[in-house]
């Protein structure tokens, strides 16, 4: 990574009260040869402007609202590096972040992304002080906290999408090879592309914290789905892969098939909170489906058949 130029691609849409702090927390890094690239889709705040006005160096492309993939994609095709980073507009990077990824990198040149730990971070403030990084990271020398998986990862990610987007280091060459995020994806476009990655190069880990995740209610993966994302990036990598890559063994299909199944009844539980009855009694039963021996499925098919039997104002149907 040392001696190429960076791109750092950061999506935003309606961040003002955030996109500050990313911003300043990729400067924070002191990397000597880096470009920052924001694609705002369409934001209705003062997000774009207040990038335009308070970071002029900052390279800002404004576009109609097409959801977070198709702005990271067009972040990727304006980036003039051959890294490219990624950090989105409401999140924030820990000071020596890139150094120790590009050490990383430097270990194994063969590997053309890398990745780190996170925390989560709770705050609504723009940024933590010193004081809140601190008691955050506690722990974070304890490599054996943060591990996790890294090198030939296909099977890791059957079960887990171990990999958060913005801490994700990656040469541009696999972009070529595998194409960009999948814009028909509304979630789990990023883990539908890592699991396109891992097939094609290893992908490596920094084990201790180097990014900070935000959050809030308005985050995306805190509303009910309408559709079980998970067990469709999932399932299609399965029918196009297998369970298994040449360099790293397979994964039982027992343990993909129980991940399937939770993730079926993480759908209906999301959705019997909400009020949706048949989207919720659909989770359910395809949960059971997929593996007919988890308990917390029947526990929650159960809820669901009281709260038909009991309808509240509300409910959906």
């Amino acid at each position: 990574m040392k001696g190429d130029l960076l791109s750092v691609v950061i999506p935003c849409f309606n961040a003002e009260r955030y996109i500050a702090a990313a911003i300043r927390s990729v400067q924070d890094q002191h990397w000597s040869d880096l470009e920052i690239v924001v694609v705002d889709d369409g934001s209705t705040d003062g997000s774009a402007d207040l990038v335009a006005t308070t970071f002029p160096g900052v390279r800002l492309i404004r576009q109609a609202n097409q959801g977070v993939a198709a702005a990271r994609n067009r972040g990727v095709r304006e980036a003039r590096g051959n890294w490219i980073a990624f950090l989105d507009a409401d999140d924030i990077w820990l000071p020596g972040k890139l150094a120790a990824q590009s050490e990383m990198v430097s270990s194994d040149p063969t590997a053309r992304v890398v990745y780190a730990a996170w925390q989560v971070w709770a705050g609504e403030t723009s940024c933590p002080g010193a004081a809140e990084v601190e008691s955050l990271l506690s722990g974070a020398d304890d490599p054996a906290r943060w591990q996790g998986p890294s090198g030939w990862i296909y099977p890791d990610l059957l079960l887990d999408c171990a990999l958060w987007t913005s801490t994700v280091v990656a040469h541009r060459s696999v972009f070529d090879e595998v194409g960009m995020f999948d814009t028909g994806l509304r979630i789990g476009e990023d883990y539908d592309l890592w699991l396109r990655v891992s097939r094609i190069t290893r992908i490596l880990r920094v084990n201790r914290p180097c990014a900070l995740y935000r959050a809030h209610a308005a985050s995306i993966t805190r509303a009910a789905p309408v559709e079980n994302y998970r067990s469709i990036v999932v399932s299609r990598a399965v029918a196009r892969w297998g369970y298994g890559h040449e360099h790293a063994g397979s994964v039982p299909r027992s343990r993909v098939q129980r991940v399937l199944a939770r993730s079926w009844c993480d759908f209906a539980a999301s959705n019997l909170d909400a009020g949706r009855l048949d989207r919720a009694r659909h989770g359910a039963l395809m949960s059971l489906r997929t593996d007919p021996t988890l308990a917390v499925a029947w526990k929650v098919l159960l809820k669901i058949a009281l709260g038909a039997l009991t309808p509240r104002p509300g409910l959906a149907r």
